[in-house]
């Protein structure tokens, strides 16, 4: 297996939200490891939190197993069932259809870096508590909870 040399891996900043759902995401920046090494079945990303940003909208997925593991820095995961603090070392799981939305909060003074690895489904829904948005992955994008499109 060729190494991946991250340093050649794209860094991508924010979210492929549409406004005003994109904002707390705008900081974050992710490099799509798996992609880089050819994976299809699960993606592996390399992810950097600031402070005061987000991993993404809270949400869930009814097809996509997700795990998390901190490497550097200290996250706050934001479930349906409060809070709790991951450390350097610490992970998460998030079965698939499993309604808990979940998501990540950079509440520290340091830029925390951790692993984002989940498995691809095209026909995935991806489901958000919080705010007025729905995506079906082999639809166009992003829509309101209603099915109209955003523009």
């Amino acid at each position: 297996m060729p190494k991946i040399d991250i340093s050649r891996v794209p860094e991508q900043q924010g979210s492929g939200y549409p406004a005003p759902f994109s904002q707390p995401v705008s900081a974050r920046v992710r490099q799509a490891l798996g992609n880089a090494g050819g994976l299809t079945d699960f993606g592996v990303n390399l992810m950097h939190l600031p402070p005061g940003a987000w991993s993404s909208q809270r949400h869930w997925h009814t097809r996509e197993d997700e795990f998390v593991y901190v490497l550097d820095g200290e996250l706050s995961l934001v479930t349906d069932n409060g809070e709790q603090l991951l450390k350097a070392g610490d992970c998460a799981a998030f079965p698939k259809n499993t309604p808990d939305a979940h998501h990540l909060i950079n509440r520290g003074t340091a830029v925390a870096i951790y692993l984002d690895i989940g498995s691809r489904h095209a026909d995935d829904t991806c489901h958000y508590a919080d705010i007025d948005l729905h995506l079906q992955r082999d639809a166009d994008g992003y829509t309101h909870k209603d099915g109209t499109p955003y523009p």
